[in-house]
C-alpha cells in the first residue's frame, strides 16, 4: 500500500501525556501521522481470501503489518506503527519464497524509519 499520511484513534489524555482526572471519562481522538519530509511510504500489508459456506460470500481481509513505534509516535499516545518498506524490497515482498520466511523477516527490520509529525485530524 502506498501512503504518505496514516491515522490513528488516541486516547486525549494520553495524546497529553497525563492521567484522567478523577471522574474524567476517556476521550478519542484522531490523529494524522506524516512523515517529515514528506514522502510516499510503501507499506508492508497482508491479506487473506476465507472462502465462505455454501450461498456465502467469500471473506477478503486486508491489513498493514504494524511494529513498536518510534519515540514520536509513542510520545503522541499510540503504541503502535506501520511499517514502510524500502523500494529496493518491493518485489520480493510481493512475491515471496515461501520456504524462506526468514527473508521477509530480514525485509521488515530494514525498513525506513521516517520521522512522524502529527496533528489532530479534522
Amino acid at each position: 500500500m502506498i501512503v504518505n499520511a496514516f491515522y490513528e484513534n488516541v486516547a486525549r489524555h494520553r495524546m497529553e501525556q497525563r492521567e484522567l482526572a478523577p471522574g474524567e471519562q476517556q476521550e478519542s481522538v484522531v490523529l494524522e501521522f506524516r512523515p517529515e519530509p514528506q514522502q510516499d511510504m510503501l507499506v508492508a500489508c497482508l491479506w487473506s481470501i476465507s472462502k465462505g459456506g455454501e450461498g456465502e460470500a467469500d471473506l477478503y481481509s486486508f491489513a498493514a503489518i504494524t511494529d513498536e513505534p518510534p519515540a514520536e509516535v509513542s510520545a503522541a499516545g499510540h503504541d503502535r506503527c506501520i511499517v514502510p518498506v524500502k523500494p529496493e524490497h518491493v518485489e520480493a515482498w510481493l512475491n515471496p519464497d515461501a520456504k524462506n520466511l526468514a527473508a521477509l523477516d530480514a525485509i521488515l527490520d530494514d525498513r525506513n524509519q521516517p520521522y512522524y509529525e502529527h496533528r489532530l485530524a479534522a
